[in-house]
This record gives C-alpha cells, sequence and structure tokens, in this order.
C-alpha cells in the first residue's frame, strides 16, 4: 500500500534552485515517486511512497517551507501511481498567464466541515475553477463548470461572464484548493466583494466528509496514473 501525499504552499522562497538540489539529494535513493515544483513563490507538489518516506519528506518540508502536515491531502493505492521522481525549479507553482496575481490575498478559506452549509446559499454563485475534461467527470451538486481548456483562461471567463455587482457572493474548488488561491485573488482584485474557497480543495473533501454527507457527484480527475480518486480512495482515519 503506498500513501499519496498532496500539497502546496505560498511562500517567499528567495533560492528555489537551492532545495530543489537538497530535495534531490536526499531523496534520490529513496522509494519516493512524484514531481513537486519549487518557484519564487512557493512549491506545489503531489508525491507517492511507503509511508515512512512520506513522513521523511514531510517533516522535511515542514522544516525548510514551513509546510503544515494539517494541509496535506493524503489517500492510498496499492500501486505506485508516478513513475519518476522529478524536483522541478519554475517561475511559478502555478501558471496565471492572462492577469498579474498576488496569491498572498486569496479569498475566505472555507473547510470541509463549513462548505456544505456554505453550498446551500442560495445567493452563492459557486465555480469549478478547473479544466472542462476534469468537471465533467465530476462536481459539486450546483457547481457552474465554465469551458476553461486550461487554468489561464479562468480570467477571461470572469470578464466575459461575470459581474461583481450582481455576484457579490462567489464560492470556488478546485482540485487540491491551489487553483483557487490565485482564482480566489484575483476576483477580490477585480472587486468583486465576497469571495470564498474550499480550503484544501475536493482532495481534502473527500478525504475529511463522509460519503453519505457528501454533496460531491461523480469521480475526481487526478494527475496521476490512477486517473480518478472518490470517497473509497482516502483513508477512514486521515493522517
Amino acid at each position: 500500500m503506498y500513501t499519496v501525499a498532496a500539497y502546496y504552499r505560498f511562500f517567499a522562497l528567495a533560492d528555489p534552485k537551492a532545495l530543489v538540489e537538497e530535495l534531490r539529494l536526499k531523496f534520490a535513493d529513496t522509494a519516493l515517486l512524484g514531481t513537486t515544483l519549487v518557484a519564487p513563490e512557493g512549491i506545489n507538489g503531489t508525491m507517492a511512497g511507503p509511508a515512512d518516506v512520506i513522513d521523511q519528506l514531510l517533516e522535511f518540508l515542514a522544516a525548510k517551507t514551513g509546510l503544515d502536515r494539517a494541509e496535506v491531502k493524503f489517500s492510498t493505492t496499492q500501486k505506485q501511481p508516478f513513475r519518476r521522481l522529478k524536483f522541478k525549479h519554475k517561475r511559478e507553482i502555478i501558471t496565471f498567464r492572462n492577469a498579474a496575481v498576488d496569491p498572498a490575498r486569496p479569498g475566505q478559506y472555507v473547510d470541509t466541515a463549513g462548505w456544505n452549509a456554505l453550498l446551500a446559499d442560495p445567493d452563492v454563485l459557486l465555480l469549478d475553477t478547473r479544466n472542462a475534461y476534469e468537471s465533467e467527470l465530476g462536481t459539486f451538486a450546483g457547481a457552474v463548470k465554465p469551458p476553461l481548456a486550461t487554468f489561464s483562461d479562468f480570467a477571461t471567463y470572469v470578464r466575459e461572464n461575470l459581474d461583481p455587482a450582481k455576484h457579490r457572493k462567489v464560492a470556488m474548488f478546485c482540485t487540491g484548493g491551489i487553483r483557487c488561491e490565485k482564482a480566489s485573488a484575483y476576483m477580490l482584485q477585480a472587486g468583486f466583494p465576497e469571495v470564498y474557497h474550499l480550503k484544501g480543495g475536493i482532495l481534502k473533501y473527500l478525504e475529511e466528509v463522509p460519503a453519505e454527507r457528501s454533496q460531491w457527484q461523480g469521480e475526481c480527475y487526478i494527475f496521476d496514473e490512477r486517473v480518478t480518486v472518490g470517497h473509497d480512495d482516502f483513508p477512514a482515519e486521515p493522517k
């Protein structure tokens, strides 16, 4: 059984290349596989391996980057979902080409315990910020699914279809939370007065909310060889 850990953290990183080299040296000869991106704005990764190796990775990242284990999304699988180990230096950990965005000023987090109540508010416009091929496989009940080919199309969709004067209360979600960090920050900058986003994304929701109380419909697309996950892919007792 492999543990899969998905995580990100926005923070100012002075020397991303140095952290990439440290990660390579420490984990090159372990059973860890997956990809972690490192940029001046932070880190973003999904890694899989034996539970003890994942523990070592998260302890290292906590010390080097301040990553909080409570923010990590955990799932399990009987087959290793990655083929290689990659630590990459990038300009951004999530690309948003069509607008300048400060991810340090996102919308209001809503944890998994409060998400269902927010969805029940009739004044909320619920946005799925993922690509169209992802949202077609599964989404939250009542969500608007913009026809996005890439995440960078989100800003264009908002400019052409939404109005801060009309859509005064917006909630959004994505797979692990990182896209919503930038998307919610962009919407606040564009003048939308109330912007909320699901803390930890769909993965944290599937991990923490029992299936019998879930508002999730279908499967969640993920970027590894598992292709999709659902409630059954998450441990009964979250780490």
